[in-house]
């Protein structure tokens, strides 16, 4: 269902079934590992441009499969979050990190602000205003966005393993956590295993909560998600989750799998 059969290719943004008639602007920013050549891959080895630090493994297969059962736009960034994250203000200094958990990254070390600019305004910009495109075209959006994360972080297992995050607006997530049960039997919480506090609510706060639109940021441990079929039946579970959580708010939301 959610496999990307040609290869992608780089542009700065990845739009899929734009035709999309849900509500549902379905989000990942994490998407892809991919460091554009100029960039010499950062001084990094093939071993951790593939790993969790680069981007969100997984997350692109789910969210695809998600707007695919909902009839959703997706809005992907299609460039290493190391090159500059779509999830973080530009001036944020974890916007072009100097390290990912134990590893640093070379070629983001003393960037001047010339080159930070000339990044933002190549992959963050783009991003950011087709995005913000995607949501002004529909009437009453409902803005969800989709990441993976490592079960263990620092050597130590997490707790979690899907995570129901929100910042101001906890109105999707509390509606999300109330039927959880009823979707899944694995272990799911509020913002763990990251919350406000630690900046990744930075899209919701731009294109959504700003303006009052529902909103939610899924986390999913990587090891859930590690393959086409486990990837599909993610989509399949959020997309029904998703649809049973948004009929509590008085929204009707159809799922297609």
């Amino acid at each position: 269902m959610n496999h990307l059969q040609r290869a992608i290719p780089h542009d700065p943004v990845l739009v899929l079934n734009p035709e999309g008639r849900s509500n549902v602007v379905v989000v990942c920013e994490h998407a892809s590992r991919f460091i554009p050549p100029e960039f010499e891959n950062l001084g990094l080895d093939d071993l951790v441009r593939q790993s969790h630090i680069a981007w969100d493994p997984g997350a692109l297969g789910v969210a695809h499969g998600l707007a695919k059962c909902l009839d959703a736009k997706l809005i992907a960034s299609n460039v290493s979050r190391l090159v500059v994250d779509c999830n973080r203000p530009p001036s944020a200094r974890d916007a072009m990190p100097e390290r990912g958990e134990t590893m640093d990254v070379p070629g983001n070390m003393n960037l001047t602000a010339a080159q930070r600019d000339k990044r933002t305004s190549r992959y963050y910009d783009p991003f950011h205003a087709s995005l913000g495109a995607a949501i002004a075209a529909i009437q009453d959006p409902i803005v969800v966005t989709v990441h993976s994360f490592t079960p263990i972080f620092h050597g130590t297992p997490r707790n979690v393993e899907i995570g129901i995050l929100h910042d101001d607006d906890d109105r999707l997530a509390n509606a999300m956590i109330q039927v959880a049960p009823s979707h899944t039997d694995l272990k799911v919480a509020i913002n763990d295993p990251y919350g406000p506090k630690d900046g990744v609510t930075h899209t919701l706060k731009e294109h959504a909560i700003k303006v009052g639109h529902l909103n939610v940021m899924l986390e999913i441990g990587n090891d859930l998600i590690a393959d086409a079929q486990s990837q599909d039946a993610m989509a399949t579970c959020l997309a029904k989750w998703l649809s049973n959580a948004l009929a509590i708010l008085g929204v009707s939301e159809g799922v297609q799998c």
